[in-house]
């Protein structure tokens, strides 16, 4: 395998992909790990047992089909480390709960994920953390709000719903002078697109629900961090008792085997539908980092080097009330496109975005917010789609 290692260290991404996280000769040639099913693990003798002196102890604490995943992400991310969590959202609160402590501060981008807003708006609070909202496109300027209790720094890019870009690296300086630990959210790009340690982010999260499963039929998070934040996160998952299941991690990292090519069809057709939409006289403006009329374009080019398959426009309406009903009429119309939750799968998404929990980045006022996960169907297929909605709300 080490000569194996080092081929693949130089290699494409999808042949890493192709190849990393299971070495084949370990189980007498079989192309992908076995799926092991554990809770109790047999030792062969009490001091064994009392040292733990072997590899497995208990299913909790990993099997070789975890593990193999985890190597596969240890390696696409840089990590020293990576546990696997029952869903994106939990991937979040974690290190969230590894590194914060009653008393402490927590800087949190306001275009966050709406599940983790409630996360830290409840549960923290109760915890006794102080939760700070902040502008996604701050930057260096994330300095003058930290405190001396202030302990994480939480970012997203490009932000959920409405896709501000942060200046990770910046932030990541900032924080790292007042000691602070840097988590990201990077299931937009994934590390194919962007790895978050390389820029200074100490905890890199993703939702493998999205695209390392690519299938819309699994839950999983992942959460990879660099050597000096790795003992804490491990610590917390063991205490927790939160685990990735075996069955799970298989089928993640089948998809894994494909997410390149997923990945490079998906970022075609949404950047093919997004300069559609945006000849459309019906779109104030479309929110994807790729265009380069989004504001946080120059960041996206000289930090991340692709682009996936989510992003939103901003339906043209009157007020609020016209707003919602030509949103409705559009959504309503649409066929290929489902209306649901998640993203990341083989098929397209429609949504219209709630913004209401913003403190700082609040909703745009040129209209209501559609959210486009743009799948594997072929591009005309979905405009066709795309123009029915917009028919709809025209008449609506």
């Amino acid at each position: 395998m080490k000569s194996k290692d080092s081929l693949l260290a130089g290699a494409g991404d999808n042949t890493r992909l192709a190849h990393l996280g299971h070495d084949p000769m370990s189980y007498h040639g079989f192309v992908n790990p076995p799926v092991v099913h554990a809770s109790t693990v047999l030792f062969p003798n009490v001091e064994t047992m009392e040292n733990r002196g072997q590899k497995y102890t208990y299913g909790t604490r990993g099997t070789p089909t975890t593990d193999a995943l985890c190597e596969a992400f240890n390696a696409l991310e840089g990590a020293a480390g990576t546990v696997l969590v029952p869903s994106g959202l939990a991937a979040i609160t974690v290190p969230f709960l590894a590194y914060l402590s009653a008393g402490d501060h927590a800087l949190i981008v306001d275009s966050v994920y709406t599940p983790c807003r409630h996360f830290c708006d409840t549960m923290l609070k109760r915890l006794g953390v102080e939760v700070e909202y902040y502008d996604p496109e701050i930057g260096a300027g994330i300095e003058t709000l930290i405190r001396p209790n202030t302990r994480l720094v939480h970012t997203e890019a490009p932000a959920s719903n409405t896709f501000e870009m942060q200046d990770i690296r910046a932030i990541a300086e900032a924080a790292h002078r007042h000691d602070c630990v840097v988590t990201m959210d990077n299931t937009w790009a994934t590390p194919l697109f962007f790895r978050p340690l390389d820029f200074g982010v100490d905890v890199s999260i993703h939702a493998t629900t999205k695209y390392p499963s690519g299938h819309s039929d699994i839950l999983m998070g992942s959460v990879s961090a660099n050597e000096k934040h790795w003992p804490r996160l491990h610590e917390t998952q063991i205490t927790l008792g939160i685990c990735g299941a075996p069955d799970d991690s298989y089928q993640i990292l089948r998809g894994l085997r494909t997410m390149g090519v997923r990945l490079a069809h998906h970022q075609a057709s949404a950047l093919e539908i997004a300069c559609w939409l945006e000849g459309r006289s019906e779109v104030a403006r479309v929110l994807h980092p790729a265009l380069e009329s989004f504001p946080g374009h120059a960041v996206w080019k000289r930090d991340f080097k692709g682009a996936s398959g989510i992003f939103s426009f901003i339906l043209k309406a009157g007020d609020a009330a016209e707003g919602r009903k030509k949103a409705h009429a559009f959504l309503n119309t649409l066929s290929l496109f489902g209306l649901g939750y998640s993203w990341g799968g083989y098929e397209s998404l429609a949504l219209k975005v709630n913004l209401s929990d913003r403190t700082i980045r609040k909703a745009p006022p040129e209209g209501p917010v559609i959210r486009l996960q743009i799948g594997l169907e072929d591009v005309a297929d979905l405009i066709k789609d795309l123009e029915a909605g917009f028919a709809a709300a025209a008449s609506a």
